[in-house]
């Protein structure tokens, strides 16, 4: 009896039975919070994602019955042209695109940092082409490079630049990926701008009013104190171009869509090209699993550097 009665009438053990209703209610308040979040995330970003994963071992076209292909997707890529042009094209136009934004956009920055008359009307101006819509930007960059009656190719026709020398920007092969790349590093250079410009503003002032001191110069200052406190800045933004580079798509398709010929064909291109023109989703999904493996690889090699060059 006496046990019965120091069971039932425990105070500890009474008042973890009243703790563990309002636990499930605050577990049931939190999980309600992020339900709707979640339900959104998996239905239309992980789902689609594991269904391309398994997509990329089969063989569809949108409406006969899937069938199992194993590796023959995976060992189609080693004889695709396209595949093959594409994917050098991407790494060209990563190793475009991403310095120059790099290099502009700290420019940029150090130069809006400094105490200057209307700066933030100059800071909104670099901005703006970022937030514009892309295809009001695109047609009004085709214009500015229209080989014939471009502004630019008048400039440098002023300049002493021969007609027949004249490039002729997206129409030509060769300077098809510049064009496209110098469109990227104009769009992009303002928002990287406002990244750079955060980072300069943390910078601790005494170790420039110390290199002051020590008689360094501008260059010197820019070298030795402003650089390496950027280094997590300028981290940052290398991972973030190199993804974006990797994954570029509407730049190309409102230019030039992958020509002339095939010498702007991106990865991304050519499975929007797989896909949903030769509707091959099989194959097309197994370049986007290429494409995920080359992504996740470089970010990691990236990771790696920035850890030993700490």
């Amino acid at each position: 009896m006496s046990s019965v009665a120091h069971t039932v009438y425990d105070p500890a053990r009474l008042r973890t039975a009243m703790r563990r209703p309002r636990r499930w209610r605050q577990m049931l308040v939190a999980y309600s919070f992020i339900a709707p979040n979640f339900l959104g995330f998996a239905i239309f970003t992980l789902g689609p994602i594991l269904f391309a994963f398994a997509l990329a071992f089969l063989h569809w076209d949108g409406s006969n019955p899937i069938t199992f292909a194993g590796l023959d997707n995976f060992w189609r890529l080693f004889g695709d042209r396209s595949f093959i042009q594409a994917f050098w094209n991407t790494i060209l136009y990563a190793l475009l695109s991403v310095p120059l934004t790099m290099v502009c956009a700290l420019a940029l920055a150090m130069l809006l940092n400094q105490k200057i008359r209307g700066r933030e009307l100059f800071r909104t101006i670099m901005f703006f082409p970022y937030v514009a819509s892309l295809v009001a930007v695109a047609v009004v960059w085709n214009m500015l490079f229209n080989p014939e009656m471009g502004p630019v190719n008048m400039v440098l026709y002023t300049l002493g630049v021969s007609p027949q020398h004249l490039p002729k920007w997206a129409a030509d092969r060769n300077w098809a990926m510049i064009t496209v790349a110098l469109f990227s590093v104009w769009k992009n250079m303002g928002y990287y701008m406002v990244i750079y410009l955060a980072g300069l503003q943390t910078i601790n002032r005494d170790l420039y009013e110390a290199a002051n001191i020590d008689g360094a110069t501008a260059w010197q200052r820019f070298i030795f104190v402003t650089l390496p406190q950027l280094r997590p800045t300028t981290f940052f933004v290398l991972v973030m171009l190199t993804i974006q580079s990797f994954k570029v798509f509407d730049q190309i398709y409102l230019l030039t869509q992958g020509g002339p010929g095939t010498s702007t064909l991106v990865l991304v291109y050519d499975i929007y090209n797989e896909a949903f023109i030769s509707w091959d989703l099989g194959y097309a999904s197994m370049v986007a699993l290429v494409l995920f493996l080359v992504v996740i690889t470089v970010t990691i090699v990236q990771f790696r550097f920035s850890r030993q060059a700490e």
